[in-house]
């Protein structure tokens, strides 16, 4: 065979076969640098509650390396706190909603007792407003998802939320959705840790993994 034809044999079975492992390996290398972005450093280790500090009597627990948060026989609010403050960030995580889901995630927030100060994203059932954010013994709702927003919550699944935190403005994803930006001054002057909720009346339990923040000038 000619000496051209043999190189453009090799040639084209070179590419199908690397077109094919591409194929095969894109959706975990995309899965991946998810996982491991540059700059992002877990905060849960999966293995125990090691830097949070529990908030209450609710409970919160480590299994199969999940963090799981669960009302107790109190059936009051309950909460998780890092032992860091974080100011400008990007806090990653995923959750699941195992029963009631009524939860959150308070970024810059400050607490006495289980009386939390500061502002949540809310975590909780479907059209319950997940993504938006709440603001504790003060001013309530700052905003909500619109309508149509509130279905990228997967009831019965894994979600993704992230969150970002920079000076004055708050921006929330939910799988991989913009959900809501805000632009707040009295955020903007807020300090404190990241912490997540249980809310009161019982019944509720989530399950929380890949917790990772990066923190932002």
């Amino acid at each position: 065979m000619n000496n051209k034809y043999i190189y453009l044999l090799e040639f084209y079975s070179t590419n199908l076969v690397m077109k094919f492992i591409l194929l095969i390996l894109c959706p975990f290398l995309l899965m991946s640098a998810g996982i491991y972005s540059p700059g992002f450093k877990k905060i849960f280790n999966g293995k125990d509650l090691s830097g949070w500090t529990i908030h209450g009597t609710e409970k919160w627990y480590v299994e199969n390396g999940d963090l799981v948060c669960e009302s107790g026989p109190d059936k009051q609010y309950g909460y998780l706190s890092t032992n860091t403050s974080y100011h400008n960030f990007i806090l990653d995580l995923n959750f699941k909603l195992e029963a009631n889901g009524n939860s959150g995630v308070f970024i810059r927030s400050g607490i006495e007792g289980t009386k939390i100060t500061g502002w949540q994203v809310e975590v909780a059932p479907k059209d319950h407003h997940t993504g938006g954010i709440y603001e504790s013994y003060g001013r309530g709702w700052l905003i909500q998802p619109k309508p149509e927003d509130e279905k990228m919550l997967k009831p019965d699944d894994w979600n993704n939320l992230r969150i970002q935190v920079v000076n004055d403005e708050v921006t929330t994803w939910l799988n991989s959705k913009q959900i809501v930006y805000l632009k707040d001054q009295k955020i903007g002057q807020g300090k404190g840790f990241v912490a997540l909720q249980i809310h009161d009346g019982g019944g509720i339990k989530v399950r929380w993994k890949n917790i990772r923040i990066k923190q932002l000038k």
